[in-house]
């Protein structure tokens, strides 16, 4: 492998391009698949990283550029070999070579940054006219004084073919260098450091916004939303920058732009009947949008919103309404779109999610006392295939059961539907809760659950369906798994109190109708365990009086050895 590594660096420093892209093509289908390296090797992975920074900075031809990008790539997954790759110059050079135009000249802020136009992906200027952005115009304009022949079909067909092919070769090579540019950020605080100091967020914002307001046709920029969506995850002034610069507003017209729709006043989602149907590339790039949503909304999820975020929350709020109900061929794409969806959700002002249930309600396949309940069923589905799967749950599950605990609380028709659902009227009352097979078993299991968080979130939803009536919370859960959450909130005695910090909810008086056969076993079921337990023999039949004594005396030992 040294020697290998030291064969490559000798053909890039001597910029054989040939010897280059021969080498480099062996080493990237070796290495392709790896993920882990070898510490021995650092210095010349090293090496081999900073010659290959200096080479791409000079005119290379695409294939080659591909290559030596696609070595980046390989190498910027380690960790302990990334010096070279997080100079200043180094990122301003991927930056560049991604396509990403600084406004503002970088030496003002301790980097450095070619003069003129940005370079474009094959290493020339975006204003060449040979380079791959400048090939239309050479082929329609002409300079003065100069008389062109007018070309026949072929040459014009072979002209346009070349162009074409000159375009697909330099996208490919900025997703590639914005691939490293990812890759080197994530891996690296000092880089995480360094770009913000540099304001790259400021840079791709305007590329990005170019891309969004010029309205062209979805896909190709799903790299660029993932750097935007690390930018933002990693650096938290980057978060409130984004905020600051309406990225909530520009962010959810380019959703709508990916997903072919648009929002009337009335926060109707509007489909293009002339468009395709969304790809799986088109739904990756909308997810990528979801994450960065979730990011700078985040900023300001705790703060009241005026009246104009208040608009611009229930915007986007129909736009994701629309998510929620998208249909799509692969499953796991559904419901990584899903969750993602549920998680901005969970964190938009309350006041602004009953867009969710402003659908007409003849277009609405499940209703409620009048108002589609679409949404709700589709999240109510989401929580059910995230309860069956089991799989942390604290990530996957807490936002879901949070965003239906706090739906119910105010909106009086969520909380209705969802009781139906998840806690009808009980019949079979010899069956303990915990062990029922039903979604009300599955959450009552959750409430005795390791996880703190995850406990309180099922608990609290089951608690809002019961309007926080505690006697109603126990008839469905059982004293034993309603003692933790009863205890937090101070209602062991069974009354509400006031003072427990939590959010005075305003609930109907509609009453909790019984069925016949919990009407008949009403009397026998046990409190704690929440179901008809088997009669049990009398424990002290048959002892003597002293007996009786002596066993009511340790019954006292115990009880106050408990209360100690």
């Amino acid at each position: 492998m040294v020697l290998e590594l030291e064969r490559i660096i000798r053909s890039v420093v001597q910029g054989d391009q040939d010897a280059v892209q021969l080498l480099l093509d062996t080493y990237n289908t070796q290495y392709a698949e790896c993920f882990f390296f070898n510490s021995e090797e650092q210095e010349r992975k090293k090496h081999l990283a900073a010659a290959l920074l200096a080479f791409v900075s000079g005119p290379l031809q695409p294939a080659v550029l591909r290559v030596c990008l696609q070595t980046l790539r390989i190498l910027s997954r380690d960790r302990r070999a990334l010096d070279p790759l997080v100079t200043d110059e180094a990122l301003f050079t991927l930056a560049h070579l991604g396509g990403i135009a600084f406004q503002q000249d970088p030496d003002q802020q301790g980097g450095r940054s070619p003069e003129g136009p940005p370079e474009g992906a094959d290493g020339r200027t975006s204003s060449d006219p040979d380079g791959p952005d400048g090939a239309a115009a050479s082929a329609s304009g002409s300079a003065p004084g100069v008389l062109l022949l007018p070309c026949g079909r072929r040459d014009t067909w072979k002209e346009e073919q070349e162009q074409q092919e000159q375009q697909e070769d330099g996208e490919v090579c900025r997703k590639e260098a914005i691939k490293v540019l990812c890759n080197v950020i994530y891996n690296s605080p000092r880089a995480q450091e360094r770009v913000s100091r540099l304001r790259f967020l400021q840079a791709l914002w305007e590329s990005l916004k170019l891309w969004v307001w010029s309205r062209t046709p979805p896909g190709g920029q799903f790299f660029r939303l993932r750097l935007l969506f690390l930018l933002t995850a990693l650096r938290p002034e980057l978060r409130l920058q984004l905020h600051q610069a309406r990225g909530l507003s520009v962010l959810t017209t380019a959703l709508e732009q990916c997903l072919a729709v648009r929002c009337a006043e009335d926060y109707q989602v509007l489909p293009d009947s002339s468009a395709p149907p969304v790809t799986r590339d088109g739904f990756q790039e909308v997810i990528e949008i979801l994450k960065t949503l979730f990011n700078i909304a985040h900023v300001a999820h705790r703060q009241e919103p005026d009246e104009e975020e208040s608009a611009l929350y229930r915007h986007l709020a129909a736009v994701l309404r629309h998510c929620l109900l998208l249909s799509c061929d692969e499953e796991d794409t559904l419901e990584e779109l899903q969750g993602h969806t549920v998680n901005v959700l969970s964190i938009m002002p309350l006041a602004c999610l009953d867009v969710l249930l402003s659908v007409p309600v003849e277009q609405a396949a499940h209703s409620c006392d009048g108002v589609s309940m679409d949404c709700v069923h589709m999240l109510l589905l989401f929580m059910e295939r995230r309860l069956n799967r089991g799989q942390k749950l604290k990530e996957k599950l807490t936002p879901v059961l949070n965003l239906l605990t706090e739906s119910s609380r105010v909106h009086r028709e969520t909380r209705r539907f969802l009781r139906q659902k998840i806690l009808p009227p009980l019949r079979d009352v010899g069956v303990r809760p915990e062990q029922d097979d039903s979604v009300r078993g599955q959450l009552v299991r959750l409430m005795t659950h390791v996880d703190t968080d995850v406990k309180h979130c099922a608990a609290e939803l089951l608690f809002v369906l019961c309007k926080e009536n505690v006697s109603r919370f126990v008839k469905y859960t059982g004293y034993g798994n309603a003692a933790g959450l009863l205890a937090a909130r101070g209602l062991l005695n069974g009354r509400r109190n006031s003072g427990d910090g939590q959010p005075s909810s305003q609930y109907s008086s509609d009453s909790d109708s019984d069925t016949e056969e919990y009407r008949e076993a009403r009397a026998r079921i046990n409190p704690v365990t929440g179901r008809v337990e088997a009669e049990q023999p009398d424990p002290m039949e048959g002892l003597t009086e002293e007996e009786r004594e002596e066993e009511a005396r340790r019954l006292i030992c115990m009880i106050n050895r408990l209360s100690r």
